[in-house]
Order: structure tokens, then C-alpha cells, then sequence
């Protein structure tokens, strides 16, 4: 199982104001979930996915052609991928590791 940052990036647009394309990505992200796929969360800055890697290459593929489909012509998209195969670890078993090593100290 991977887990994926994504941040996609409606370039020209008419205003600063993005959320309406991130509430649109949501959805399909929603969708994904809904079928059980992947598993995700919103953050202030980006959205993490989790899943198996060829799913979300199509996860990303579709949350990428989201501001196309709203007459944006040009869309940045960051992605970093953690694909550890050692060991399957949940996006929050990640951050309690971490939280468990500071109360050790």
C-alpha cells in the first residue's frame, strides 16, 4: 500500500481563490472512496491518498483533468509517493509512531 501527496494546481484562473476546484476533487476522491479504493485526507495545503499504486495513478489522473473539466487550459499537479513494501502502515499509524517517540523523550 502507498501513500500519495497530491496537489493540483488550476493555473489562470479568475480569482485566488481555489476551493471551489478542491471541493470538486473532493468529490471525486469521495467517489473512490465510496467504492473502497482508497482512503484520504483533506489538509490545508494538499490531500493525502492512500491505496495501491495503480489505483491511485488513476485517482491522480482524475483529480488532475477536474479543472480542465471546468474550462481551466492549464493545471499544475505535485505528487510525492511513500511506497514502502516492507510493511503495510496507515497514514495514521505514521503519524502515532512519530507522537509515541516524543511522549518516550
Amino acid at each position: 500500500m502507498a501513500i500519495v501527496d497530491v496537489t493540483v494546481i488550476p493555473i489562470g484562473t479568475t480569482t485566488p481563490s481555489v476551493s471551489s476546484y478542491v471541493a470538486d476533487i473532493q468529490k471525486v476522491l469521495m467517489g473512490y472512496q465510496e467504492k473502497g479504493l482508497i482512503r484520504f485526507q483533506l489538509t490545508p495545503m494538499n490531500t493525502i491518498i492512500e491505496g495501491e499504486l495503480p489505483i491511485l495513478f488513476e485517482v491522480i489522473q482524475a483529480m488532475h483533468e477536474v479543472p480542465f473539466e471546468k474550462g481551466i487550459v492549464r493545471v499544475a499537479t505535485n505528487i510525492r509517493i511513500d511506497d514502502r513494501r516492507d510493511m503495510s502502515r496507515a497514514m495514521e499509524e505514521k503519524v502515532n509512531r512519530v507522537l509515541s517517540q516524543i511522549e518516550e523523550e
